[in-house]
């Protein structure tokens, strides 16, 4: 959801919404989350979404490391399947050897 509204959909139980959510994913296994205080239903949606960020009772925003665990990030390499990024993940170590006589001209 990348806009300022979410939206609310009432299920007559958390299998329905479940489903429901994993459906509407599509398998783009991006982010998801879920409030709930059943640890049997936060273990299973978090097995059926797979997804790169997947957030239990909190703000989704908390999965980049803002008020939740790890770094901040503000992308996800999902396609590559790194999760999250950070400075080391664009860039390449290098290494320079020279033996011997260091001569330009």
């Amino acid at each position: 959801q990348l806009l300022p509204v979410i939206p609310l959909v009432r299920f007559n139980n958390v299998d329905e919404a479940i489903d429901f959510a994993v459906q509407c994913e599509h398998n783009f296994r991006h982010t998801a989350s879920i409030h709930s205080r059943n640890i049997a239903k936060l273990s299973k949606m978090a097995q059926l979404m797979n997804c790169s960020l997947f957030i239990k009772n909190g703000p989704c925003y908390s999965g980049l490391g803002f008020g939740g665990a790890g770094y901040t990030s503000f992308t996800i390499a999902t396609p590559t399947g790194e999760g999250l990024t950070r400075a080391r993940t664009f860039t390449r170590e290098r290494r320079c050897v020279l033996v011997g006589y260091f001569r330009i001209i």
